[in-house]
């Protein structure tokens, strides 16, 4: 275990929206977060935010957990995972919200696995016509990417400023493309230069070639997460 994988204290807290387990430190958060939301008022809604049915005895309000804005039981029924705000147990969300944390736990199950477990590239660091043979891989907490060969290199994700995958294959016809190599580019803390490295998947076994086709795949859904917690 790398320097950057010291455990990190976590408590258990619990807000409106339930209970959460959460680092002790914000800067220990995992860079793919979410905040919660604020909920919009009672006062604010007296109509359910989706089909404008009226709130009364009966009809009751609730708040979706992912949005924070109001709905009735029919519109706001759903209890999904969303581990991108910490949750124990699925929470309350509205359906358009529910849809979106759906699709998101793929990337929790099976892909978050992928980027840990790590894959092999060829890498070259700026402008250098030299390549590393070096094992990519996320960190356990979801930190930093750590390059493991002659050299070792530990970039925060949090840094990142650009990610490029590069495809192979591609047809005027929208045939299959392969993903063969990713172009990452990245801060260095302390400078404001940005620094450049392109990954390039090892074509020694067709195993291998698998294997960095699916990391690069998840890399590719990590970084429209991370560009979605930046932007919140």
């Amino acid at each position: 275990m790398s320097g950057c994988e010291a455990c990190d204290a976590k408590k258990l807290v619990r807000s409106p929206s339930g209970l959460r387990m959460v680092p002790e430190h914000r800067s220990a958060r995992s860079p793919f977060g979410l905040d919660e939301p604020p909920w919009v008022p009672d006062k604010e809604c007296p109509r359910c935010m989706q089909c404008d049915t009226k709130f009364d005895f009966i009809t009751r309000k609730h708040h979706c957990r992912r949005c924070g804005k109001c709905f009735c039981d029919k519109c706001c029924s759903k209890k999904v995972p969303l581990p991108r705000m910490c949750f124990v147990d699925p929470v309350r969300q509205c359906a358009e919200c529910a849809l979106i944390s759906q699709k998101e736990t793929e990337f929790y199950d099976k892909q978050l696995k992928v980027l840990m477990n790590g894959a092999t590239f060829f890498v070259t660091l700026g402008t250098s016509d030299k390549s590393e043979l070096m094992v990519c891989r996320l960190s356990n907490n979801q930190r930093y990417l750590v390059l493991d060969g002659d050299s070792h290199y530990e970039i925060e994700i949090i840094q990142i400023s650009t990610v490029q995958i590069l495809t192979e294959g591609f047809t005027p016809g929208g045939g299959n493309t392969r993903a063969i190599g990713m172009i990452l580019q990245y801060k260095v803390p302390g400078s404001e230069e940005l620094t450049q490295m392109k990954f390039t998947a090892s074509e020694d076994f067709s195993c291998n070639k698998k294997l960095s086709a699916s990391w690069l795949a998840a890399m590719h859904k990590a970084t429209k997460l991370l560009y979605e917690s930046r932007d919140q």
